[in-house]
């Protein structure tokens, strides 16, 4: 087996680690106090290809592989992990629409999504419904032309900041298969906002509720077929774990180099903190944990894009072994900076405190967990 990146793949991280380090960093503390990202910077990130990474190179888009996207987002972690957490999710609203929008929908949306002119949030857990999505109450009914939404989606990442809003609604029965895709437009009658959420981190990105209120949207808004929008939804999830594993893989290896070069300049009982053996011991434990990490994300990637049948699986598996094992370096790097890694100047609390809901988000830890027991499970039984 050959775990080399390609010379190709080398220079994606290498772009993408320039761009953050160039565009994002310098300024991810001042944005993270204004609670939002200047536009602006979506104009440079699309103009390198980032505003359309799973969409074909035929519809606008760089058209890369998944394990290349996660290139791309631990990269840009390692700026702001909440940054490369918000373009994230736009891509995956773009690879949603690319594989499962007709050809009316990928021509009518794809292209201004990857220029970013149309900046786009993923709307499926609502303030009743978090890792039990299938229970979601928001519905759209059919009316001349269209569909008229009612009801609230929660925890949105773009929450009164984006330009389109890609939700799941039900337009037919209970349980998953009464679901549906529908893009809402944010200058929409009936569709407005709640307060901005106060957070622990990914404090840069706003997030705040959506609400609809007979929100009138045409027929033509529908993503794909009426009543699989659930499907797509949960693969574009397995997609959107890898995507959120390799934003937490970035931020703690940031959190990690920083680290290093802390632990070299900083003296206790006359030597560098570098030279204490219990200390190397502990840059052992989070290099392992982080290279380990890394190599499972990969292949989790590797086997989606080869549309392996356990690829799920390892989707999940992926997503709760590496965010536990980068949250739990963040945190130990916080500690061996001492009462200094508890000061936003050094940078390494707010490494931890945006890797946190990494262990949450796009199904959490103990949801991927069930994931892969239940799959185990099937495995056995054939």
């Amino acid at each position: 087996m050959d775990f080399a990146l390609t010379d190709e793949q080398q220079a994606i991280f290498d772009m993408a680690r320039d761009f953050g380090a160039a565009e994002i960093a310098p300024e991810a503390h001042a944005w993270e106090q204004a609670g939002t990202i200047p536009r602006a910077l979506w104009d440079k990130a699309a103009g390198l290809g980032f505003g359309g990474l799973l969409v074909a190179e035929a519809h606008g888009g760089a058209g890369l592989s998944r394990l290349d996207a996660t290139l791309v987002f631990e990269a840009l972690a390692m700026a702001c992990p909440s940054v490369g957490s918000f373009l994230s999710i736009h891509n995956m609203c773009g690879g949603m629409i690319d594989r499962f929008g007709d050809a009316a929908s990928r021509a009518r949306w794809l292209p201004g999504l990857c220029r970013m002119e149309t900046v786009f949030s993923y709307c499926l857990t609502e303030p009743g419904s978090g890792s039990d999505a299938a229970a979601l109450r928001t519905r759209a009914e059919r009316v001349p032309g269209g569909w008229r939404l009612n009801g609230t989606k929660a925890f949105i990442s773009g929450g009164g900041y984006s330009d389109a809003y890609l939700v799941m609604v039900r337009t037919g029965g209970e349980g998953s298969k009464g679901i549906s895709t529908l893009v809402v437009e944010a200058d929409t009658p009936g569709l407005s906002f709640g307060a901005p959420e106060r957070k622990m981190g990914w404090k840069a990105q706003p997030t705040a509720q959506v609400q609809f209120d007979d929100c009138v949207v045409p027929e033509e808004n529908l993503i794909g077929e009426e009543g699989r929008g659930f499907s797509y939804a949960m693969a574009a999830l397995d997609g959107g774990r890898l995507n959120i594993s390799a934003g937490a893989l970035g931020g703690a290896q940031a959190a990690l180099d920083a680290t290093l070069r802390y632990m070299a300049e900083r003296r206790a009982f006359g030597q560098t903190l570098d030279q204490f053996q219990a200390l190397q011991f502990r840059l052992a434990e989070m290099e392992t944990a982080l290279q380990s990490s890394r190599i499972f994300l990969r292949q989790a990637a590797w086997k989606l894009d080869r549309g392996d049948s356990d690829a799920g699986k390892f989707c999940a598996m992926a997503k709760l072994h590496v965010t536990d094992r980068a949250f739990e370096v963040a945190n130990q790097c916080l500690q061996l900076h001492g009462g200094y890694g508890y000061l936003a100047d050094y940078g390494i609390e707010k490494i931890v405190r945006d890797l946190r809901v990494h262990q949450i988000l796009e199904g959490t830890n103990e949801i991927m967990r069930l994931i892969v027991g239940r799959a185990l499970l099937a495995e056995r039984d054939r």
